[in-house]
């Protein structure tokens, strides 16, 4: 496919993360008005809230876009998605009719605040790179033991919290937690010491099932994807993780990119999983390809704007595509609703600088990295650095883009307790 033509002048440069070929969704807010749902298209946002009023956008079911979330659109189905997509698709082609009226519903990108684009139900997060569980498998048990029995057989994951999950370029404050250095005889509660963040990718679930699904009713039922950071307390997680696994380690926050990219844009970017070692059982087994290739990278920027880019990789490094960790997470019979968040974990590929955290970049704290020529060291994020990452899929002479995910680390609080 190539890049599609829009009246919308922006939408034709190659470089932007929003051509036609892309239309993500997003909900936005500027000065004065109240948080609406939008589709980014070159360096503007379509307001869908004013087309829908106006008569551009209808749904036989009634108003979607009278609230700031897309939850309405995605309980509708696929066939309301596709449905959506094909009418802004038309709305914003080169040579569409109404230019002058549907103008008016533009707003430039610059002006408008981003907020979370779906209210989330449930949060769930994998650990589904092999680069990135093998690193750390290495660093706390040795290289023969790195990966634990299941793990190529089963995508492993736990529950995170829906209530932490915030927005690209909301503050991240360091937490407070309980922390026992192995040189110290009893544990001690202070603020995290080596915070981290992780470089993964998020589903977003855009239908309900009340039972368990197969890894091709999964991928149907998957809406979209955004760019995720899993912030991570390396230091409480080390105290607390055994034997249930991590718990207040992974709570301060998880940032999303403010643009969930449908799956429809990514359809002409998809690969295949990596070669299997062990013959995945029939509810898992691959059903063609089930990743994207999407290239990701990280950037850290110091509190005094040094800067560096940390981590070059790609989504195609997963063992396990979202579709069968949403297949996976199905078969005990739990329901999977409308808007639950699927992590797909720490993405990581085979070279030092595709690592998806500092984790894995220092080697533990060992071996800290530069920022900048001439710029500080880091083994873990310091008050004040800024994680920055992005992605985008790579077509002929465009891009399907997700925008940033951004996120400053704030200083721990003096008394967490003072009221």
């Amino acid at each position: 496919m190539t890049l599609l033509q829009s009246w919308v002048s922006s939408a034709n440069s190659p470089e932007t993360d929003f051509p036609l070929n892309n239309l993500p969704y997003g909900v936005f807010s500027t000065e004065g008005t109240d948080p609406r749902c939008g589709v980014a298209i070159g360096n503007m946002i379509f307001d869908c809230q004013a087309a829908q009023e106006e008569g551009f956008i209808e749904f036989d079911e009634g108003p979607v876009f009278d609230v700031p979330f897309w939850n309405e659109l995605l309980e509708l189905g696929p066939a309301a998605w596709a449905k959506l997509r094909a009418r802004l698709t038309e709305l914003l082609s080169a040579g569409a009719g109404d230019q002058d009226a549907l103008s008016e519903m533009l707003t430039p990108l610059a002006e408008a605040e981003m907020h979370l684009p779906v209210l989330v139900a449930e949060y769930t997060d994998f650990y589904a790179g092999r680069h990135h569980a093998t690193n750390v498998g290495t660093m706390f048990r040795g290289a023969e033991n790195a990966l634990p029995p299941n793990w190529l057989h089963i995508p492993i994951g736990y529950n995170g919290r829906a209530s932490s999950v915030v927005v690209s370029g909301k503050d991240v404050r360091r937490p407070w937690g309980q922390l026992k250095p192995p040189q110290d005889s009893i544990p001690h509660f202070a603020p995290c010491r080596r915070f981290d963040f992780e470089l993964e990718m998020g589903a977003i679930v855009g239908s309900n099932s009340d039972g368990p699904v197969s890894v091709s009713e999964a991928d149907g039922m998957i809406f979209g994807y955004v760019i995720l950071n899993d912030w991570s307390a390396r230091d409480i997680q080390a105290w607390e993780y055994q034997p249930l696994g991590p718990f207040q380690a992974k709570a301060t926050a998880t940032t999303i990119s403010p643009w969930i990219v449908t799956k429809a844009a990514l359809e002409p970017f998809r690969c295949n999983t990596p070669t299997r070692e062990f013959e995945l059982l029939d509810h898992l087994k691959d059903q063609g390809p089930m990743l994207y290739d999407i290239d990701l990278k990280v950037r850290l920027i110091t509190e005094d704007n040094h800067e560096a880019t940390i981590t070059e990789t790609n989504y195609r490094e997963m063992y396990y595509s979202s579709a069968q960790q949403l297949a996976h997470h199905s078969t005990s019979g739990c329901p999977m609703n409308a808007g639950d968040l699927l992590g797909s974990g720490t993405i990581s590929g085979p070279e030092r600088h595709q690592r998806g955290s500092l984790l894995e970049l220092s080697w533990g704290g060992k071996e800290p990295l530069a920022i900048g020529e001439g710029g500080p060291t880091r083994s873990f994020i310091e008050d004040g650095d800024c994680i920055e990452i992005s992605g985008s899929a790579k077509g002929e002479g465009y891009k399907i883009g997700f925008g940033l995910c951004t996120g400053r680390v704030l200083p721990a609080l003096k008394d967490p307790y003072a009221r």
